[in-house]
């Protein structure tokens, strides 16, 4: 241990998953204390006793959260600030993805990526900055995609959502600025990593066949692991990155360079 993120207070959403699950555990690993939010309860919970049993109690928490719904958030964000003893670092790593090009996407789906995506980031941080003031320096983390800055033909609700989270985190660094605030707001833009993600294209291809095929659309040659971006996330939560805001790091293996 070296304590990059040691005094840290980290809140998580999407903490159940993949990625999510990732970031925890590096940042705990390096002194941070972190709240673990998803609207999968029980896999927070379970996350959660998995680090206090390994890192010792107190270290981190659960609390459920469907991140498109305010009262939640404002519940969800008081409990961790009370648990942890304030809020330093804002992950918004909540997301989702529908299939269907332009003319097969439905209405339902547009509205629930956006929500998910996009709407979550929205109302995390409105309501995570009451609770950053206190504990500057800060930053804000969202998670947007590769997809948000390079599309494709047939993820239309993807795509523009991801966009999205990509200007927005470039508001709130501009906000942030602007009041005088010591909080950062970056996003992260990953490509295929090896998360349950990709379990949809894994059963149509069989895994060898699709990790290889989405492997060759990466320049260096290899679906990404969890761990690569959960390096990113404590560079990011760090104050490594004092002077790094209204930016964006490609975690993409090079599919941007083309």
């Amino acid at each position: 241990m070296t304590g990059r993120v040691a005094g840290k207070k980290v809140f998580i959403t999407g903490a159940a998953g993949g990625l999510g699950s990732a970031m925890a555990r590096a940042l705990v690993a390096e002194g941070a204390v972190v709240s673990l939010a998803d609207i999968n309860h029980g896999g927070v919970q379970d996350l959660a006793a998995e680090i206090n049993l390994g890192f010792g109690e107190g270290n981190a928490f659960a609390f459920p959260l469907d991140v498109t719904k305010e009262d939640q958030w404002i519940y969800a964000l008081e409990e961790a600030d009370v648990a942890m003893g304030g809020i330093s670092v804002l992950i918004n790593n909540a997301g989702i993805s529908r299939g269907g090009d332009i003319e097969q996407l439905t209405l339902d789906d547009w509205k629930l990526v956006m929500s998910v995506n996009v709407d979550s980031v929205f109302l995390g941080t409105k309501h995570a900055l009451r609770y950053m003031r206190q504990n500057q320096p800060g930053s804000i983390i969202n998670v947007s995609s590769i997809a948000g800055l390079i599309a494709a033909h047939n993820s239309p609700a993807y795509n523009a959502s991801k966009a999205a989270v990509w200007l927005l985190s470039k508001g709130i660094a501009l906000h942030c600025a602007k009041q005088g605030l010591d909080i950062r707001s970056n996003s992260i833009h990953p490509t295929f990593i090896d998360t349950p993600i990709l379990d949809p294209i894994r059963q149509q291809f069989g895994k060898a066949e699709a990790e290889a095929k989405l492997a060759r659309q990466i320049p260096i040659g290899r679906i990404g692991d969890p761990s690569d971006i959960a390096n990113a996330v404590l560079y990011l939560a760090s104050d490594e990155s004092r002077f790094m805001t209204g930016a964006e790091l490609k975690l993409d293996g090079g599919i941007s360079a083309m």
